[in-house]
């Protein structure tokens, strides 16, 4: 394994500590913390960042070039948008 590969590894387990967290906060709330010392909130928002982190060090060797994208964000954005009225006039959304 070179070092890109190492770092798309780490990058990808950070993506699935970012969805593990927002999980938690489904389940238990934002602010819930049980016996620890931050919130969900605060744990989502440090997993973000490492995964930020990853993105940086990926765009940092040669011939990566992970960055954001104005159209490709009002797209998705658009999409999802479109797919959340489905799901209120299917009843499956509040």
């Amino acid at each position: 394994m070179n070092r890109i590969e190492h770092l798309m590894t780490i990058a990808g387990e950070e993506c699935s500590e970012v969805h593990q967290e927002l999980c938690k906060a489904l389940r238990f709330g934002l602010h819930e913390q049980r016996d620890l010392p931050t919130s969900n909130h605060e744990r989502i928002q440090k997993e973000y960042n490492d995964l930020l982190a990853m993105i940086d060090m990926l765009n940092d060797e040669s011939g990566f070039d992970l960055y954001r994208d104005p159209k490709m964000i009002k797209q998705k954005r658009d999409k999802v948008e479109k797919y959340l009225l489905y799901s209120k006039e299917q009843g499956t959304l509040l």
